[in-house]
């Protein structure tokens, strides 16, 4: 068994202010894609300035955290929020919904698309590449935060975190950050390092996520709130992961099969 290193989350304490790590997280997450995306622009494949580069990561970080906040809420404790309104705000304390947050961004690039006159896939593929990055440093934050734990295990890698019953578990936060970050970076980032057809970056993003995300969940911990739900074995991050798992094999055969068009290529829609 492997000890918990029982991080403080809060990075700096002046007193009047805290700065915790779950918020730091989020901050690296964001510069981290804003820094791959002024990168990925310089490629005379692609039809973005810097000046749109950061728009771009404004409307999204925007949507993130809407959406992020939004969706724990409305997907994961309703109840609790109904009653605790005030709550709501509190997005240091952790409580963000990755489904809820890709559903933010979604809408902030469409937005953002429109008022630039790019389709809404041609910023999704653009911008899917760099989405792990802040899927690494998110759960990160998770990990340091102690939330969001595995099921009870005998691995060698199990760790007891506080307040979680004591009993050894699946450190399922680095579980995610290994798999949702690191090796989903990977993949992407080589499958776009050539033009591929529109809409095929973002459906492989989708489809890759939700299908790491679904598998995952059977060694995390459910929701204590929500429990299991259909079959006595789905969790709510299955249930919601589902229909990404869906959209994107769809997204990505129809790019494939239905067009011929390459992602955010200066010559237009080809």
């Amino acid at each position: 068994m492997l000890t918990y290193p029982n991080i403080d989350p809060v990075a700096i304490d002046l007193g009047f202010l805290q700065i915790r790590w779950y918020g730091i997280s989020y901050v690296v997450g964001i510069l981290g894609a804003w820094w791959m995306l002024r990168h990925r622009a310089k490629s005379a494949r692609f039809d973005w300035n810097a000046e749109q580069v950061a728009d771009l990561i404004f409307y999204c970080t925007l949507g993130l955290i809407i959406g992020g906040r939004l969706g724990s809420v409305l997907f994961y404790n309703l109840p609790y929020y109904l009653n605790n309104p005030v709550d709501m705000i509190k997005v240091w304390q952790g409580g963000m919904s990755f489904h809820g947050g890709l559903i933010g961004v979604v809408i902030a690039v469409y937005l953002y698309g429109r008022k630039i006159n790019k389709t809404l896939f041609e910023v999704g593929d653009f911008l899917a590449p760099v989405a792990p990055i802040g899927l690494f440093t998110g759960r990160t934050g998770n990990f340091i935060n102690g939330e969001l734990w595995g099921k009870p295990t005998d691995v060698p890698w199990a760790m007891v975190f506080p307040n979680a019953g004591g009993l050894p578990r699946h450190p399922s936060q680095l579980y995610e950050a290994f798999l949702e970050g690191i090796c989903l970076f990977i993949i992407l980032w080589w499958f776009s390092a050539k033009p591929r057809p529109a809409m095929s970056l973002s459906g492989l993003f989708l489809s890759l996520y939700g299908v790491i995300r679904f598998g995952i969940e059977f060694v995390r911990e459910p929701d204590a709130q929500l429990g299991y739900f259909a079959f006595g074995w789905l969790t709510m991050g299955q249930i919601l992961s589902l229909p990404m798992i869906i959209i994107g094999v769809v997204l990505f055969v129809w790019a494939y099969t239905g067009q011929s068009g390459t992602i955010n290529a200066k010559s237009g829609k080809s």
